[in-house]
């Protein structure tokens, strides 16, 4: 839990998976959100929750972009509620991006952090605990429905593991989270998928993204460096040596053909 420098927010924001609620406030630039649902954009001045146990691809919409970001973990939470005596609210939704409403508050409270930055966006540790329960308090006066997100500890329920895998192939993260998102340890998501799939997570999802890959580059004529990070590959080298690998041809000699 502290808030982040400026270069690490830009790797954390290359994550495809949320493993803590997220405080992002927008300082300079824009950027797009695509959750598997629904695409959100959000500008300069601009502040939003990620939310816990989600999955996400970014964007950014211009060069610079600087972004402020507070990580709420768990403990952290547990402690404040049981200090503050705040109660979970009843409010309901799927979105995995909330967006915070503009505030007097939230503007002042972002520039006080100011003479508290070290270095580039890292709080001084002496006032990183103050200033965390300082934004919390902010942001349930300015929104009481958002305990009912920050305060939710129960586990992911399970859910339909062939309709979310067909969903979100393409999302770059490991076995071990599309475990969590499905509501599963490792071993049952594991024994789930080979039951269903017939064979094994690692295997099913690189094949998924190359028959994917081959539809947009044979009929649609995309290039190979427009379509390997939308589809959950690292590298463009990693993306071309498992295409050939598959299909027996390379993914440009495919596009001239």
């Amino acid at each position: 839990m502290r808030a982040i420098a400026e270069d690490t927010a830009v790797n954390i924001l290359k994550e495809q998976f949320i493993p803590d609620n997220v405080f992002i406030y927008v300082v300079k630039g824009a950027l797009r959100v695509f959750d598997g649902n629904k695409n959100y954009v959000f500008k300069s001045g601009d502040a939003f929750f990620a939310r816990k146990n989600r999955l996400a691809k970014y964007e950014l919409l211009e060069s610079y972009f600087e972004p402020l970001l507070f990580c709420f973990d768990e403990p952290f939470l547990k402690d404040f509620q049981e200090k503050h005596k705040t109660q979970k609210s009843e409010f309901k939704t799927t979105d995995a991006f909330i967006r915070i409403k503009k505030s007097s508050f939230i503007t002042s409270f972002i520039q006080s952090i100011k003479p508290y930055y070290k270095g580039v966006m890292e709080l001084d540790a002496d006032f990183e605990d103050l200033k965390y329960q300082e934004l919390l308090i902010i942001l349930l006066k300015n929104q009481p429905e958002l305990s009912a997100i920050l305060f939710d500890y129960v586990p992911q329920e399970k859910i339909n593991l062939e309709a979310f895998m067909n969903k979100n192939y393409a999302f770059n993260v490991s076995v071990e989270q599309f475990s969590i998102l499905t509501g599963r340890s490792l071993s049952a998501f594991k024994r789930d998928f080979k039951t269903i799939f017939g064979e094994t997570p690692s295997r099913w999802l690189t094949r998924k993204r190359l028959e994917e890959a081959h539809l947009l580059i044979f009929q649609q004529n995309k290039k190979p460096n427009q379509i390997y990070l939308d589809l959950g590959f690292e590298s463009l080298s990693h993306f071309s040596v498992a295409f050939k690998k598959e299909f027996g041809t390379a993914p440009t000699k495919l596009q001239e053909k």
